[in-house]
């Protein structure tokens, strides 16, 4: 498997996190917090790892990525309810069908940045 799709994300992080920094004229970036969904494709070690090198010689060289992940959640169209959804390609965990709408857990977005 390729961390290129890691790479591309952690790319979009610093953008994030370089913007807000100007915003707020920080001196350094020290750690971001980070939501990740359990649905969203993303390897959290490997994001991890593609951080710390794209931030190399940026205001958020040496910072600390904090993920928390997030719980998958669908819309089971045979139950008529929001049911929680491990991986992708389930069934629904209360009638086992297949008619599900993810509604949660599939994004992932900068929560806070640590700046001084």
């Amino acid at each position: 498997r390729s961390v290129m799709h890691e790479v591309t994300l952690a790319e979009g992080v610093l953008k994030i996190v370089e913007a807000a920094a100007r915003w707020n004229a920080a001196s350094r970036v020290h750690t971001v917090w980070l939501e990740l969904g359990a649905l969203s494709h993303v390897e959290a070690s490997a994001l991890s790892f593609c951080f710390d090198a794209v931030t190399r010689g940026t205001i958020a060289d040496g910072a600390k990525l904090e993920i928390a992940t997030t719980p998958g959640a669908a819309w089971c169209m045979r139950c008529g309810d929001r049911v929680p959804l491990a991986l992708l390609g389930d069934a629904c965990p209360v009638c086992g069908g297949y008619q599900l709408e993810v509604v949660a857990g599939d994004a992932m977005r900068v929560k806070e940045i640590g700046i001084t």
